[in-house]
């Protein structure tokens, strides 16, 4: 399986017509589309926002909506109208992180009235202030085995698929054998059964530089070249011309 972000309809609609099989309404807007620092920096009125955005340019791929921090912790009974919220804006599905008791339970009553789940084990961004920034999780072998456990339980709770994020590859594939639901890697190896990348990443719009990422295109070369153009011909007088003026 093939995934990718998008935070807008244009590019959701061109990543939709390419074939791509998950368009992910990432948490991930708060760093690399609107300037903030951390993903725990949005709140639900952003992602139902883009949500709404991505899911007008989606007509074959899932839509799959990340529920923000505090959305779903602090009791199952927001957690159910925070992703309703989701579901009522095109998703369909919502991501959590972590496999927690509360957690758990929350992939369970989600499950239980209709709204499928994806769970991220991991590298979890919204705990960045416990776990450190870009830090691989469960190099240890005890922590693997917690990590394998976490994955064992979300899929018993009924996840439809879990998110890998920074893990040993090896402990990537032992947990994907295990799993008869599909795991989706970004930073694990490549033996999970999709992988997932944030678009600016893959275009070069990011000024970040990721091991776990690869850019497949350069948008920032592009778009100042093309801004420059611009400017120089409106400076000129060039810019517009006969065929642009009426």
């Amino acid at each position: 399986m093939v995934s990718l972000t998008a935070y807008d309809f244009r590019t959701a609609q061109l990543l939709d017509e390419e074939g791509i099989d998950i368009v992910l309404v990432g948490d991930s807007l708060a760093n690399v589309f609107l300037g903030l620092n951390d993903t725990y920096e949005i709140g639900i009125d952003e992602m139902v926002y883009h949500t709404k955005a991505v899911a007008r340019g989606i007509s074959h791929a899932l839509v799959l909506a990340d529920l923000p921090f505090l959305s779903y912790q602090v009791s199952v009974e927001e957690a159910i109208l925070n992703s309703a919220e989701l579901l009522k804006a095109g998703a369909r599905a919502v991501k959590l992180e972590g496999a927690n008791k509360h957690t758990l339970e929350v992939v369970e009553r989600l499950t239980e009235i209709g709204i499928p789940v994806v769970g991220h084990l991991g590298y979890t961004p919204q705990s960045v202030n416990t776990i450190g920034k870009g830090k691989v999780q469960a190099r240890g072998e005890a922590e693997g085995r917690d990590l394998f456990n976490e994955a064992r339980s979300l899929e018993e709770a009924g996840a439809i698929a879990i998110v890998l994020e920074m893990i040993p590859a090896e402990l990537a594939a032992q947990i994907t054998k295990s799993l008869k639901i599909p795991t989706i890697g970004i930073g694990a190896g490549a033996n999970c059964d999709g992988q997932v990348l944030v678009i600016d990443d893959v275009l070069g719009r990011s000024a970040r530089e990721l091991k776990i990422a690869k850019k497949y295109a350069d948008f920032s070369s592009e778009i100042k070249k093309a801004a420059q153009a611009f400017s120089d011909e409106v400076r000129d007088g060039t810019f517009p011309g006969k065929i642009n003026s009426f």
